[in-house]
C-alpha cells in the first residue's frame, strides 16, 4: 500500500506538491492525470523514494520508500538506462539487482511481450525513444514488485505494446500488486483504471473511482484540469498566395 501524509516539496519558490494526502490499496490501479507542470513526476519521485519531500511522510507497505526497494518497481521520468548496454543487457542487469528468480525465462517473455526480440542487442543510445521506454517498464516489472510506479508508461509506445502493457498491469493489479501511474493518454488509462486522480498546481482536485464516475474522463478533466484552447491557427494550410 501507498500513503503519503501531508507531503510537500518545492523548486527554490515553486511548489510543485502541495500538502498531498493520499492512499492507494493493494491491487489498486490508481492514474494521476494532469497538465505539464502539475507536479505529478515530483509526486513519482516521491514515492519511489528518488527525491525527499519538504515536509510531510510517504510510506510503501510501511516504511519509506528508501526502505521498500525490492517491492518496488519504478518507471521514472528519466528512464534511467545507460548508453553503452543493450536493451536485453538492461535486463540481465536488473535481473542481478533483484536476484530474480528463472531470469532466462522472464527476460525472453517480457522481449517478446513488448515486442524488442529484434532489438535485444540495440545499445539503448541507438533506441528510439519507445523502445527506450519499454525497456525501463520491463526492469519495472522484472522482479515481480508489490508496488508499481510508472511515469508516463504509455508515451510513445505502438498500439501493440500498448495493449499487452494494459492487460499486463491489469492483470498484477487483479493479483495484488499496487499500480500507481501518471499518463497523458485518457483513453487509455480511462479503459484500466480503478481510481483516478486530477491534479493541479500541486493539489488533487478531483478523486473518483471509475464506477462511481458519471461523466467521462475527458470531461471531467476539461473542466477541472484545463480548458481546452480556443485560439486557432487560421492561416494553416491557406494558400500563400
Amino acid at each position: 500500500m501507498i500513503e503519503c501524509r501531508g507531503v510537500s516539496c518545492r523548486y527554490g519558490d515553486t511548489v510543485a506538491v502541495d500538502k498531498l494526502d493520499l492512499k492507494v490499496a493493494q491491487g489498486e490501479l490508481c492514474v494521476l492525470l494532469g497538465p505539464n507542470g502539475a507536479g505529478k513526476s515530483t509526486t513519482v519521485k516521491m514515492l519511489a523514494g528518488l527525491i525527499e519531500p519538504a515536509i510531510g511522510t510517504v510510506t510503501i507497505h510501511g516504511v519509506k520508500p528508501c526502505n521498500a526497494k525490492a517491492r518496488l518497481g519504478v518507471l521514472p521520468e528519466n528512464l534511467g538506462l545507460i548508453d553503452d548496454l543493450t536493451v536485453e543487457e538492461h535486463l540481465w542487469l536488473s535481473a542481478g539487482v533483484y536476484n530474480v528468480p528463472s531470469p532466462e525465462e522472464r527476460i525472453e517473455q517480457l522481449l517478446q511481450l513488448l515486442g524488442l526480440s529484434r532489438g535485444r542487442a540495440t545499445f539503448a543510445r541507438e533506441c528510439s525513444h519507445g523502445m527506450r521506454k519499454k525497456t525501463a517498464f520491463a526492469m519495472a516489472v522484472l522482479h515481480n514488485p508489490r508496488v508499481l510506479i510508472l511515469d508516463e508508461p504509455f508515451e510513445a509506445i505502438d498500439p501493440v505494446s500498448t495493449r499487452m502493457m494494459m492487460d499486463a498491469l491489469t492483470q498484477a493489479a487483479a493479483r495484488g500488486t499496487t499500480v500507481f501511474l501518471t499518463s497523458h493518454v485518457l483513453a487509455v488509462v480511462e479503459e484500466i483504471g480503478h481510481r483516478f486522480l486530477l491534479f493541479r498546481n500541486g493539489r488533487i482536485v478531483l478523486d473518483e473511482r471509475r464506477e462511481m464516475m458519471s461523466r467521462p474522463l475527458a470531461e471531467l478533466y476539461f473542466e477541472l484540469v484545463e480548458a481546452p484552447v480556443t485560439e486557432r491557427l487560421e492561416w494553416l494550410g491557406c494558400d500563400p498566395s
